[in-house]
């Protein structure tokens, strides 16, 4: 009988974190500082340039417009802008506003090349290889680093830039794969889709972009009858190797499925100072569920879940008075 009482209270803590997880997950992403730079390179033809333009500005827009990622938090260079010495200028901007708890996003969006065993991302003026970027990079302290190079020829980027606290992607498995590549267009266009947000949480993972991107290629191809000329990577193990088929669970996929920009269903705080408060503790608690979930891999499974259990039950409680608070309010 008293095993059968311990199941059952076993049992119902589960179902508290499950909760608990299910519905305040959304608000993991507004519990963060975002930063994203977006870079839009050099291309040899006036239709490509203006796609990948286009592809630019739209993410641009829907982190401020639609994710609650702060404008001045946005830095997007393109055209005669979007120099060797300018993208350097950004990451030191980076570098010296990024905190260790925010996350910042890195995306490419143009041409790569790939010849004399070195791998390039085409800028006016001189290109940018991994090499360049990885001193840049180096210099950020978030814990959260996106790099994501959706040019062709992008593969070497995952092999240098792979790293503890980096969460890399690539349009390409391969430095081979040199045509112009279509996954930048449906990795943008996931960030607002609500047919990318495959667990209904109110935001787009990283992992949720990749996938969607990857399958929306794969039927390009197919409804054209093409053969595939570029086959998306995700690394986020620091093995430099990435996988094509990342999963929340996975060896890759473990933190892309945790970092997003920010959520489609963002909420400004309160205008009272208490609930506003109440607001912000909880928003604390979510982020330290949020850390827990990328420290997972390397935990004690018992003490992950221990850990799991009390900030659900945490953030349940905040959630209890900020209702109650905001109940009193209304009355």
């Amino acid at each position: 009988m008293t095993r059968l009482r311990d199941c059952v209270a076993a049992a119902g803590k589960l179902a508290i974190v499950l909760l608990v997880l299910g519905l305040y997950s959304p608000a993991l992403a507004s519990a963060q500082t975002t930063h994203l730079l977006i870079v839009v390179g050099l291309t040899t033809e006036s239709e490509h340039d203006e796609v990948f333009k286009k592809w630019g500005t739209t993410l641009a827009d829907t982190a401020t417009q639609k994710l609650g990622v702060p404008k001045e938090n946005v830095t997007l260079l393109s055209g005669p802008q979007a120099t060797r010495e300018a993208v350097a200028k950004a990451f030191g901007s980076l570098a010296a506003s990024a905190k260790p708890e925010d996350t910042v996003a890195i995306v490419l969006f143009g041409y790569g090349t790939y010849a004399n065993r070195v791998a390039k991302f085409n800028l006016p003026g001189p290109d940018m290889t991994p090499q360049d970027f990885e001193p840049l990079l180096a210099r950020i302290k978030s814990k959260r680093i996106v790099f994501v190079n959706t040019a062709s020829a992008s593969q070497p980027f995952l092999e240098t830039l792979s790293g503890p606290g980096r969460v890399i992607i690539t349009a390409t498995r391969t430095s081979g794969e040199m045509f112009a590549t279509l996954f930048g267009g449906p990795f943008v266009e996931a960030f607002s889709s609500d047919a990318a947000d495959s667990d209904h949480d109110g935001k787009v993972s990283f992992l949720e972009a990749f996938d969607y991107a990857k399958k929306a290629v794969a039927a390009t191809f197919a409804r054209e009858g093409l053969m595939a000329t570029e086959h998306a990577l995700l690394d986020d193990a620091g093995d430099h190797q990435g996988s094509m088929d990342p999963t929340r669970d996975g060896k890759e996929g473990q933190s892309a499925a945790v970092l997003a920009l920010g959520s489609m269903h963002a909420q400004a705080l309160p205008a009272d100072a208490k609930l506003r408060a109440l607001y912000v503790e909880r928003q604390q608690i979510e982020r330290r569920i949020e850390e827990l979930k990328l420290l997972k891999s390397g935990m004690d499974p018992e003490k992950y879940s221990a850990e799991l259990e009390k900030l659900a039950t945490e953030l349940a409680l905040k959630t209890r008075q900020i209702r109650e608070a905001e109940g009193k309010g209304k009355g």
